[in-house]
């Protein structure tokens, strides 16, 4: 980076802080909630915003027919594209749809109230703060770098809490937008290169109703799945003993989440489903992984040959894994984001599961940061009284305007 590079872009975002703040802000005071999943509310506010930036704003909208079949109402994609000259194209991608508020909250979920020194509000930490960081990163290089080698694009998606197949998925399989390289919405000011993979299957076990007072009659679903069940939590204590070797991953999960059933209190149940999400840390086989669970239930189930047991798959969503081929650009962002938060960073996993895996998918190197304090924890994240500090907000915008000025020059070209 040029000498003189650093201290003009931190100049130029201390000047557009509090703009920043307000631009956040804004996002938060709009509902974007998925479910029930109609976010093109949200996408209209927010393209208005990124044109107020200066951005030339494309806005993509989803066939109704996609949308519904992801279980949402309306989804309309952004993409903002900055050619500074020939070189890489390296795309940052944030989604604006949240999970709904839930109870529990002190604060308004869509007030966005600055308590404290933290910005409270749903989406506040994840993701609608990497919209502000990403967008204002981006200003802050054409006011600042604009000779630059290489692309930025803006990707800003809306099903992320539904599975991203039409979000970022959508926009890769279409080629609205082929990137070399990707940058992706994080949860805390670490530097994530790694995360699990997530299994969900519905398992439904049928019998036959019989009266209460003839139990022997029927066939009982209730009882076949409760054996079902136990075999699978009597398995689940094993997977503590796999602990992934990336450093933040930690062991491999499965909870069952739903379940339903039966047909009232004196009927022997006909009928049990109920669906188990299964966490895949990034050095197991996704697929392997699966055959693993499905043998577990089949044994189980052949306890109870007079029931049906059927498993269908909802989603397989694999594990990212670290790419060499996004090595620079995850050692610019260590460096960077260890000279601005003034403590070392250092590149890890997280045991959640993100969109980033989309572009890892497509065989596009993908690495994710972005605003928010030290954990996700801290951020409460997907719980009451989210919350981000608008200084975690201004310095992870600063690490990101500094690392893509390194990494947008010549010798990346």
């Amino acid at each position: 980076m040029h000498a003189t590079l650093r201290p003009a872009l931190s100049a130029a975002l201390a000047a557009r802080a509090a703009e920043q703040t307000a631009f956040l802000a804004e996002l938060v005071r709009i509902p974007s909630d998925n479910p029930p999943g109609d976010c093109a509310p949200h996408a209209a506010r927010t393209a208005e915003l990124l044109e107020g930036l200066g951005f030339t704003v494309e806005r993509h909208v989803v066939p109704d027919s996609a949308v519904r079949a992801a279980g949402m109402r309306s989804v309309v994609n952004l993409v903002v594209r900055r050619r500074f000259g020939p070189g890489p194209v390296i795309a940052l991608n944030a989604h604006g749809d949240v999970v709904p508020p839930g109870e529990g909250w002190t604060a308004d979920p869509y007030g966005a109230e600055i308590r404290d020194g933290w910005m409270y509000g749903r989406g506040a930490a994840v993701s609608k703060s990497d919209i502000a960081t990403y967008a204002f990163a981006l200003a802050a290089l054409e006011t600042v770098a604009p000779s630059l080698a290489g692309t930025v694009e803006l990707h800003i998606t809306y099903d992320e809490e539904t599975g991203g197949e039409i979000g970022p998925a959508w926009l890769l399989a279409d080629c609205i937008s082929t990137p070399d390289i990707a940058l992706g919405a994080s949860f805390s000011y670490a530097v994530i290169e790694a995360h699990n993979g997530c299994l969900h299957l519905e398992v439904e076990v049928t019998g036959r109703s019989a009266h209460a007072a003839r139990p022997a009659s029927g066939i009982d679903a209730l009882e076949a799945a409760t054996h079902v069940l136990s075999a699978l939590y009597a398995w689940r204590k094993g997977l503590a003993a796999r602990e992934s070797a990336i450093p933040g991953i930690g062991a491999p999960q499965m909870v069952v989440g739903l379940i339903a059933g039966g047909i009232n209190t004196n009927v022997v149940p006909d009928r049990v489903t109920f669906r188990l999400d299964r966490r895949i840390v990034p050095d197991e086989n996704a697929e392997a992984a699966e055959a693993e669970l499905r043998a577990v239930i089949e044994a189980a189930a052949a306890d109870f040959p007079a029931a049906r047991v059927a498993v269908r798959r909802i989603m397989l969503a694999r594990p990212l894994t670290p790419n060499p081929a996004a090595r620079g650009l995850t050692d610019l962002l260590c460096a960077h984001a260890s000279r601005v938060m003034g403590e070392t960073v250092r590149a890890g996993g997280v045991p959640l599961y993100t969109d980033a895996r989309h572009y890892a998918d497509a065989g596009i190197p993908v690495v994710l940061y972005g605003a928010g304090p030290r954990s996700i924890e801290e951020a409460n994240a997907h719980r009451a009284d989210e919350r981000v500090r608008p200084d975690d907000l201004h310095k992870a915008t600063e690490v990101v305007a500094l690392t893509l000025a390194d990494y947008l020059t010549a010798p990346n070209s």
